[in-house]
C-alpha cells in the first residue's frame, strides 16, 4: 500500500469521494518535488451536493438558532485545537506550498489562530438585534436585526490558505450561515485539517462543506449558483472581476480581496538600515507571493545610489534553501507554473531596458536541482510603465524607481490600478502620515509591512478588490439588515394611513 496519504472532500457531515471518478490531484512539495498526498477531484456535480447540503442545513435551523455564545465556542475549540497541531500543521503548511518553517509557524499557522479566537469573541460582542429611537409623533419603535444570508461559499488561494479560509468561514459561521469552502487545488491540506477541526468541535452535519476542484468548473460553478448567497474571494484580479459579472445574475454579495503592486516609498529622512531590511522583507517575505508585497520601491535621488547598494549586499545574505530548515529565509515558488511566469517577467524587465542589479535567474547547485527556484532579484532603471511596474509578478522580484519630489513620489505610488498596500519609511511620524493620507491604497504600512492584525480590516480600493475582511465589521459582511417597525398606540390617531385613506364613515 502507498504510504502516501490521499484526502477526500466533506459534504453533509461525512467524508466524501467525488461522484464521478477523476483522477485525483497531486500534491507536491515545491522543495523537492515529492508527493506529499492526493486529494480527490471534484466536480460541478459535488459543489451541487454540497450547496444542497449547506442549504438543506441552513433551512433546518439547528445552527443558526444554536445561540451566539455556543457558536463562538466552537469557533475557540478550533483554534485551540490548531494550537495544540501547531508544530505538524506548520511541516505540512511549509511542505505543501513552500514556506520556510519560520514564516509558516509565525503567520500561516499561528497568525490564523489569533483571528479565529478573536473573530470568535467578535461574535459574542456582535450586535444581532437593537432597538432604535422612537418613530414618528406615536408610541412606536424600530428594530434593526443582523440575520444570517444563507449558503457563502468561501473560494481560498494556495498562498496563505489558513488564514484566508478563516477570515471567510469564521465570521460566517459565527453570523449563522452555512458554508461551502473551496480551497486552490494546488494547497487543500490545511483546509482538510480546519474542516476536521470543526467536525470535532460539533459543528452539524452540512454547516461547513469542503469541495477541492478546479476553479474554472466548481468554482464557477459555486459563483453562478442560485442558492449561494454570498462568495468570499481572494485572487487575482481577473477572477474577481468574472466573478462579479456572474454574481450580478442573482444579485450575489461578494467580497473581492484581489492583486496589489505595493508602492514603498522610503523619504529622505529614513533610518536606512531598517529601511534597506524593511523594504526586502516588504518585498521577499515568502518569495513575493504574497498580493499585498511591497513590489515597487520609490528611492529619492538622493539615497538612490547607497540604498541599492545596501539593498544589494544584504539580499546577497539570504538563504534561500529548504524550507523546513529553520535558517532558511527564502523558499521555492509554489509551482513550476509559476516560476516560469516569474522568469518570463525578469526576462520582460530585461527586455524594456531594466537592469538586474542582482539574481535574476534559477539558482544553481545540488539543492535546487529539483523544486521551482527564483533568486532574488532587484531591478534598477525601472519606469513605472514597464510591466514589472505595473502588473503582479507575485515572486521575489523587486522593481526600484527613482523620484525627485515627494509629490513625484505619491503620483508614481497612486499611478496604478491596484489600490491594495503602500507603504512609507521616515523618521519623522507626522510626514509619513501626512504622505500615507495621499496614497490610493485600503493599507499603508509606516516603517513596516505585513502588517496583518485581527483587530483591523484588510482589503484594498480600486482594482485590489471589493469590501474588507475581519477587523470590527466582519460579521457585518455575512449578515443582512432587517427593520421590524413595532406600533403600539393601539389605535388610528397620527397614523400615515390618513394621507391615503379617508376616516371611515
Amino acid at each position: 500500500m502507498s504510504s502516501v496519504p490521499h484526502r477526500q472532500m466533506y459534504i453533509d457531515g461525512k467524508w466524501t469521494g467525488g461522484e464521478e471518478n477523476h483522477e485525483p490531484y497531486r500534491i507536491i512539495d515545491p522543495a523537492s518535488g515529492d508527493l506529499v498526498a492526493t486529494v480527490d477531484r471534484g466536480t460541478v456535480v459535488d459543489a451541487d451536493r454540497a450547496v444542497a447540503a449547506a442549504k438543506a442545513a441552513f433551512n433546518l435551523g439547528e445552527w443558526r438558532r444554536t445561540p451566539v455564545t455556543e457558536r463562538a465556542a466552537v469557533l475557540r475549540r478550533v483554534a485551540e485545537r490548531i494550537a495544540e497541531r501547531m508544530d505538524e500543521l506548520t511541516l505540512l503548511q511549509s511542505r505543501e506550498i513552500g514556506a520556510p518553517v519560520r514564516l509558516a509557524g509565525a503567520f500561516h499557522i499561528g497568525l490564523p489562530i489569533a483571528h479565529l479566537q478573536y473573530l470568535a469573541d467578535q461574535a459574542e460582542l456582535y450586535d444581532f438585534a437593537k432597538t432604535g429611537p422612537e418613530i414618528g409623533p406615536v408610541p412606536a419603535s424600530g428594530l434593526i436585526r443582523r440575520e444570517p444570508l444563507g449558503v457563502c461559499a468561501a473560494i481560498v488561494p494556495w498562498n496563505i490558505p489558513l488564514l484566508l479560509a478563516i477570515w471567510k468561514v469564521a465570521p460566517a459561521l459565527a453570523a449563522g450561515n452555512s458554508v461551502v469552502l473551496k480551497p486552490d487545488e494546488k494547497a487543500p491540506l490545511t483546509l482538510v485539517e480546519l474542516v476536521r477541526e470543526f467536525e470535532a468541535a460539533g459543528l452539524p452535519a452540512g454547516v461547513l462543506n469542503l469541495v477541492t476542484g478546479d476553479g474554472e468548473d466548481v468554482g464557477a460553478r459555486l459563483v453562478a449558483h442560485p442558492d449561494v448567497r454570498k462568495i468570499g474571494f481572494t485572487g487575482s484580479t481577473t477572477v474577481g472581476k468574472d466573478i462579479m459579472r456572474s454574481a450580478a445574475d442573482s444579485v450575489k454579495r461578494v467580497t473581492l480581496e484581489l492583486g496589489g503592486k505595493g508602492p514603498n516609498i522610503v523619504l529622505d529622512d529614513a533610518d536606512l538600515d531598517t529601511a534597506v531590511d524593511g523594504a526586502l522583507f516588504a518585498c521577499m517575505a515568502y518569495s513575493g507571493q504574497a498580493c499585498e508585497a511591497g513590489t515597487r520601491l520609490l528611492l529619492p535621488a538622493s539615497l538612490h545610489d547607497e540604498f541599492v547598494a545596501r539593498l544589494i549586499v544584504r539580499v546577497r545574505t539570504l538563504r534561500l534553501g529548504e524550507p523546513t530548515d529553520p535558517a532558511t529565509d527564502l523558499g521555492p515558488l509554489v509551482s513550476r507554473a509559476q516560476q516560469q511566469r516569474v522568469l518570463e517577467f525578469i526576462e520582460a524587465g530585461r527586455a524594456a531596458g531594466a537592469t538586474v542589479a542582482v539574481g535574476g535567474g534559477v539558482p544553481t547547485g545540488a539543492a535546487f536541482a529539483a523544486g521551482h527556484w527564483v533568486e532574488p532579484t532587484i531591478f534598477t532603471n525601472v519606469t513605472n510603465d514597464m510591466r514589472i511596474a505595473r502588473e503582479e509578478i507575485f515572486g521575489p522580484v523587486l522593481s526600484v524607481l527613482r523620484y525627485e519630489t515627494v509629490d513625484e513620489a505619491v503620483a508614481i505610488a497612486n499611478d496604478s490600478d491596484y489600490g491594495l498596500s503602500a507603504g512609507v519609511w521616515s523618521r519623522d511620524e507626522s510626514r509619513a502620515v501626512e504622505v500615507a493620507e495621499r496614497l490610493e491604497a485600503g493599507m499603508v504600512y509606516i516603517n513596516d509591512w505585513h502588517v496583518i492584525s485581527q483587530f483591523y480590516p484588510f482589503g484594498g480600493s480600486k482594482q485590489s478588490g471589493l469590501g474588507r475582511e475581519v477587523g470590527p465589521t466582519a460579521l457585518d459582511h455575512y449578515t443582512e439588515a432587517k427593520f421590524v417597525s413595532i406600533d403600539r398606540s393601539g389605535g388610528l390617531e397620527g397614523k400615515a394611513y390618513g394621507l391615503v385613506l379617508s376616516p371611515a364613515s
